[in-house]
């Protein structure tokens, strides 16, 4: 039942019916009598999701890498030919064009938002909860979107219809006004159903719960990095810290979200009965389905492949080699060895996120130290998202989907990993960082579920957690941002070891604060808005050349 929704997604944009379901199509040709139907509607949202979720195009341009690779716990990696992510690596561009393709994505997924939100009172609806789920859905993807672009460019045009025009930037406050009241309208239209209560073929969709968690997530950007105490929504209410704190207590006691017991087992390698530290510590993965009751909200892939593999894990994965349990990949978003030395080793949050290739309780063999013109190799990976090798019924090393799913053994769509956006330890980790009543017991849990024993509530100790917690899942280096500890904390990265061709290569990277730790606005959207729109500070002189 997991790939349910995916493979709804995969049959409307696989089949004929791709260009029924492009925005554009639908505008212009079926206005007038499309939709009519909450099943018309439905499929027009499910459009919306696919344009946020699909991997098509510049695969690399997605959220998650480009996060992680502007980290501090992350190198560009891959190979000598991958000269983009270095550039992304060191805050620097390839081209002046270089993010067309994710700018175009999300304004593509706001387009359909909007042409979902625009068709509701065309509609025959079976009941107004079915339309409040529906619409409450759009809100909650269109705040997903901007929150995205705000984290990634800094303040960007804010359209509002499927009609606009070119715009220019629109301030901080304005985005975060939209994002906010998109969050709040969310809450209040999505129903408040636990999760053992929700169908299992809804469980990819957003809900309330998913919707509590990214308006926290959204405040704590915000409020941090522009420092503010409160926001004004598009009706005139406010906002402020209390207000979303109560959103997280109420997530936590009433959304039926948990941790699971061992957290080692919410990744795909515990499912591999022949990985050596898998096998010692009898880990069993939890999997993607109505048991992982930590997941709040994941995009979804498939064993369709194509626009519909998880092409994260793809780029995450070993250059050039196939081992068991870890697969061949691009070999991007290499580990810092400085994050690995802080790292304590009595937290087994260590060796469940991070491969060590000399570590023989790995319990691994074969390992190739470029294996195909590496750049940046540090001997130390990843395990969140890797692609995850078994062996079939035939004796052959494939990647799991191969055999749970029958995916192709094709190993660059074949990868079906969730890409999990909020996870219940984050909900648990934001709410004790806003000082709830009850932040201490929030922060308690997530400790003891890897038996380490309680620290006071400070910033600084959840700083520590959140970093050890949540890392390699794109939500590092927005912290770093908000906290004002980006260009403190990626410039300790000097000289440390890493081998390019095999060859000692030190790595050396200097954060650009004029860029306000924001990418570039792509310099074709600027040319096509007539001067409109303005490129962002710091990415106009040579400095910003790679």
């Amino acid at each position: 039942m997991k790939k349910i929704l995916i493979y709804i997604w995969g049959i409307f944009m696989l089949s004929g019916c791709s260009d029924f379901l492009a925005i554009e199509d639908l505008m212009q040709k079926n206005s007038s009598n499309f939709p009519q139907t909450q099943d018309d509607i439905y499929s027009s949202l499910l459009s919306a999701y696919a344009a946020i979720g699909e991997m098509n195009g510049e695969y690399w341009q997605n959220f998650l890498i480009l996060s992680e690779t502007m980290s501090d716990d992350r190198f560009g990696g891959g190979s000598t030919v991958d000269r983009m992510i270095l550039a992304v690596n060191e805050f620097k561009k390839s081209t002046d064009n270089m993010y067309s393709f994710l700018w175009g994505k999300y304004y593509k997924g706001v387009n359909r938002v909007h042409f979902v939100l625009e068709s509701q009172d065309q509609v025959i609806w079976e009941n107004e909860q079915q339309k409040n789920k529906i619409i409450g859905q759009a809100h909650f993807l269109r705040a997903y979107i901007y929150f995205d672009l705000c984290r990634l460019f800094g303040t960007v045009p804010l359209i509002l219809s499927t009609k606009s025009e070119s715009l220019p930037k629109a301030s901080a406050d304005e985005l975060f006004s939209c994002i906010f009241s998109d969050l709040k309208e969310a809450i209040v239209r999505l129903p408040s159903v636990k999760l053992a209560d929700i169908a299992e073929n809804e469980r990819s969709l957003a809900t309330k719960w998913a919707a509590e968690a990214l308006i926290a997530r959204a405040w704590l950007f915000y409020s941090g990095y522009y420092k503010k105490e409160s926001v004004q929504l598009t009706d005139g209410s406010t906002l402020n810290k209390q207000d979303i704190t109560s959103y997280l207590d109420d997530c936590i006691a009433n959304s039926g979200h948990d941790l699971i017991p061992d957290f080692r087992n919410l990744w795909p390698y515990a499912y591999s009965k022949e990985y050596g530290y898998a096998k010692d510590n009898g880990l069993e993965w939890i999997g993607e389905n109505g048991a992982n009751v930590e997941t709040v909200f994941a995009w979804k892939y498939s064993p369709l492949g194509g626009n519909f593999a998880n092409r994260v894990s793809l780029y995450f994965g070993i250059k050039g080699q196939t081992q068991i349990p870890f697969g061949q990949g691009w070999g991007f978003g290499t580990v810092n060895p400085q994050l690995y030395d802080l790292w304590p080793d009595e937290d087994h949050r260590k060796q469940g996120s991070i491969y060590n290739v000399n570590d023989p309780s790995e319990g691994t063999t074969g390992f190739v130290w470029n294996g195909e013109a590496n750049q940046q190799e540090t001997g130390y990976w990843q395990k969140k998202y890797m692609p995850v090798n078994v062996r079939d019924a035939n004796d052959r090393i494939v990647n799991y989907s191969v055999v749970m799913y029958g995916a192709t053994t094709n190993f660059q769509v074949n990868n079906t990993q969730d890409i999990v956006v909020i996870r219940f330890a984050d909900v648990l980790l934001m709410a004790a960082e806003l000082g709830s009543s009850n932040a201490q017991e929030y922060l308690d849990r997530v400790r003891a579920r890897v038996k380490l024993p309680p620290v006071p509530v400070t910033l600084e100790n959840i700083k520590k957690e959140r970093r050890f917690e949540l890392a390699f899942e794109g939500i590092r280096y927005h912290d770093l941002l908000r906290w004002g500890d980006a260009e403190k904390e990626i410039n300790k990265i000097q000289n440390v070891p890493a081998y390019t061709l095999n060859v000692l290569t030190p790595v050396t990277i200097k954060f650009r604060p004029e860029t306000g730790g924001f990418l570039p606005i792509p310099e074709n959207e600027i040319l096509l808005s007539n001067g409109v729109l303005e490129q962002n500070p710091g990415w106009t002189g040579p400095e910003a050349q790679y």
